[in-house]
């Protein structure tokens, strides 16, 4: 009996050991509160926002640059959210603006209203990070490993100089192609889903693996004299022939999109007399799927489609006639002058608490889940997808430019479908979209606010000392307000306006319906704040407060009319409210006190914020009212 107890004391001494020497590794390994893997467009606002709201952050990115899409990889020409500058894309923004000395200096090429040089957006990017004391960035380096123990993430990293581990309670996925979800097991889709399981007409009828091209860009410089340039191995000028108009080209594959060589060249013009090469048609986009492949794997690949963009420079300079036009030798540090990585327009898509489709944007207020109530990003550019140079294309939807309204982006999309106890957050273009809503989403001024949401995410979670996925929905998008941000895309007033959070407090509750269009090329919505309400829109209103008896006729609500409702939602409420208080709410809306008045949208919306505050009612992350 006495030799078998001291075996059993035997082996928990071991086990016990065994524990406290693990806990003490973790102990001895630095301790963050967010850990951010990936420095590129949502990885540096993640970093930034967090750090901000008071955590400490690490950010671990594998290249010598931060800003991914942005910088690294040489997407200089910023697409859409121009009348929409939210958060820390409009911070950046104004860092170009004053960077350049003007607005007019970043409008260069006829792609973009903001292009750039990459090196000055990484100079404003790293400068903007070097003010954030709370946050450490590790360059040039890579996560090998990461486990979940004693409820921390402990992640080990490969800096060139050797192993070392860090350990941090909230984990960030900021990676290009999605990999530290995968690395955790989260559960994702690749390629393109069927019309039957998203809901969208203009989906495939059957699903397929099928992704976007990616492209290596490339920035040439004029160097006002003939340049010698590279000729790949691979080079066949019938890749490029039909580029733009020009002698070579007999059979175009897109006849309507065919413009001059220098209309191409100046497509994306860049301040100080370069040119963004990053061209659709028939150019130096180039099919292949990394997403599941080896680091080998990708490196080979890689190199395939940096010998494609070097063979259309090649074109450009010998057949074209722009012998003056070669790489820019003051942009990017490396041995080909061409960007660190490739840009990605797609990666993997986690399977979310709700996958965003896109009826959800084409008509947001009759799906069953009201997601544009936990909407904490906007976007306002149309369905974009590259696909010109997978073999088959013809099969595939036609998406060049499909026109969508504005939309609000859901915070669910941000956050793994089985995620109790797991506090990992996904960003960058790995969020729970669907293939086709990924063609609007993975843009940069989005993807931009995507970090600022997981930032804020992480950080409330470290502060409430909770699960990422019990952070509360309006704490979130409430933050988001407060650093300059939009959480519904309404054009009716500038984030600087005393109205705007008003218009989006109460967008957010569905208390009024915002109206999306297409003019053009611009994707809209307005809350039509000018316009005047109608007695037959406060339907919404009376379902939030439960109000009996009201006028639902198709008549101008009047400030007489207005106080009744608002006696109505008081007596719903349990609230007393003082002539001091309606005179004030009145007052900050610019109503008169004429009972015949007429009232607008605006100055309902204004009413009811300030009275009531229904935004102060949290929801779920599907968008029920809690």
């Amino acid at each position: 009996m006495r030799i078998k107890t001291r075996r059993i004391l035997l082996r928990l001494f071991i086990v016990l050991a065994a524990m406290n020497s693990a806990f003490s590794a973790i102990i001895a390994s630095e301790k963050y509160d967010v850990a951010i893997i990936g420095g590129g467009a949502s990885g540096v606002s993640a970093a930034v926002q967090a750090s901000r709201l008071g955590s400490k952050v690490v950010l671990v990115e594998q290249t010598d640059w931060l800003g991914g899409m942005l910088t690294s990889a040489g997407v200089s020409a910023i697409d859409g959210n121009y009348r929409m500058r939210a958060g820390f894309w409009g911070e950046f923004c104004d860092s170009l603006i004053s960077y350049y000395g003007s607005e007019s200096a970043l409008k260069t090429g006829w792609v973009s209203n903001v292009l750039y040089e990459p090196s000055a957006g990484e100079k404003i990017l790293t400068g903007i990070i070097s003010q954030q004391k709370n946050v450490t960035v590790l360059r040039r380096a890579i996560l090998v490993s990461l486990k979940k123990t004693s409820g921390v993430w402990v992640c080990k990293i490969n800096d060139g100089n050797g192993m070392f581990e860090f350990v941090s309670k909230v984990l960030i996925d900021a990676t290009e192609l999605g990999d530290v979800a995968a690395m955790a097991g989260v559960t994702f889709d690749v390629g393109m889903e069927s019309r039957e399981e998203t809901g969208e007409d203009i989906a495939p009828e059957k699903g397929n693996g099928i992704i976007q091209d990616l492209t290596y860009v490339a920035i040439l410089k004029d160097y006002g004299t003939p340049q010698d340039v590279y000729k790949p191995h691979s080079y066949k000028s019938e890749y490029y022939s039909c580029c733009c108009i020009n002698s070579n080209c007999v059979n175009p594959s897109e006849p309507e999109r065919m413009w001059s060589p220098e209309m191409m060249i100046n497509y994306g013009k860049l301040p100080g007399g370069k040119y963004m090469i990053n061209w659709p048609v028939e150019g130096n986009d180039y099919y292949v799927n990394l997403i599941n492949m080896s680091p080998e794997e990708r490196i080979k690949s890689q190199q395939a489609a940096k010998d494609f963009t070097l063979g259309f420079i090649y074109y450009i300079n010998k057949e074209l006639g722009f012998s003056t036009l070669a790489l820019a030798d003051d942009e990017f540090p490396t041995a080909d002058r061409l960007p660190f990585i490739p840009y990605h327009r797609e990666s993997r898509r986690i399977h979310g608490k709700v996958r965003f489709t896109l009826p959800h944007i084409t008509k947001p207020y009759s799906q069953l889940l009201k997601l544009y109530r936990t909407a904490i990003a906007v976007g306002d550019y149309p369905v974009d997808q590259h696909h010109a140079r997978y073999t088959g294309t013809e099969e595939l939807p036609d998406l060049h430019f499909y026109p969508v309204p504005s939309f609000g982006l859901p915070l669910g999309t941000l956050i793994p479908e089985n995620s109790a106890g797991l506090n990992l957050i996904v960003a960058e273009k790995s969020i729970s979209v669907s293939n086709i809503v990924n063609g609007t989403t993975r843009l940069q001024p989005v993807v931009m606010q995507i970090g600022t949401a997981a930032g804020t995410v992480a950080a409330l979670a470290v502060r409430n000392g909770c699960d990422v996925e019990d952070v509360s929905v309006r704490e979130v998008q409430s933050l988001i307000l407060a650093s300059g941000g939009y959480l519904l895309p309404y054009l009716d007033v500038d984030k600087t306006d005393s109205r705007f959070k008003a218009y989006q407090r109460i967008g957010a509750t569905g208390i009024l319906h915002g109206y999306g269009k297409n003019e053009g090329w611009t994707n809209e919505t307005w809350l039509n704040a000018d316009s005047l309400m109608y007695c037959d829109e406060l339907a919404p209103i009376a379902d939030f407060y439960s109000l009996k008896k009201i006028d639902f006729s198709h008549k101008p609500l009047t400030v007489q009319y207005l106080k009744k409702v608002i006696d109505k939602i008081a007596k719903a409420e349990k609230k007393v409210l003082t002539d001091t208080e309606y005179r004030n709410a009145a007052s900050i809306a610019k109503i008169s006190s004429e009972n015949s008045m007429k009232i607008t949208r605006g100055e309902f919306a204004v009413m009811i914020d300030y009275l009531f505050n229904p935004f102060s009612k949290d929801v779920t992350i599907t968008g029920e009212f809690i």
